[in-house]
């Protein structure tokens, strides 16, 4: 049986640069609102971002992924943790949501670390999940509330 690479699933032009694409929605999420929208870009007034629920689920994934990916032997160790700060990065987050932020990478990568301790099939599955749910997760963040 071929391996499908784990990102297989995705539409073509989001196979190559999943990584990226999930940098530039971090970018876009931290560029302020259009003109004439209400309210102040979150980072500037300290307030928690109404995505917020949403971009803590992205930092648990991506630390899932970075445990879980090197582990079934995936090319892409440094990745995810890079995905992170750059996330981080482009959202300037207060000094407590960057704390909620890394906690949540850190449960994520500390969760799977304590179930799986080798690839497994049901790891292999887990992992390609994640990418999905990643991908389709920084997509509608997208959508909500990117400035674009």
């Amino acid at each position: 049986m071929t391996r499908r690479p784990a990102h297989s699933f995705l539409p073509r032009p989001f196979r190559p640069r999943l990584a990226l694409g999930m940098v530039a929605i971090s970018l876009a999420l931290a560029l302020p609102p259009p003109a004439g929208a209400q309210g102040a870009p979150p980072n500037s007034s300290g307030s928690t971002p109404p995505y917020e629920a949403d971009m803590l689920r992205l930092a648990e994934m991506l630390g899932t992924l970075h445990y879980i990916r090197p582990l079934c032997g995936a090319p892409d160790a440094a990745r995810w943790r890079e995905e992170m700060q750059a996330l981080i990065d482009a959202e300037q987050p207060s000094d407590a949501r960057r704390g909620l932020m890394i906690a949540a990478f850190n449960r994520g990568y500390e969760s799977y670390r304590q179930v799986y301790h080798s690839c497994t099939p049901s790891a292999e599955l887990a992992a390609q999940r994640y990418l999905e749910a990643g991908a389709r997760l920084s997509r509608d963040i997208a959508a909500r509330y990117g400035s674009n």
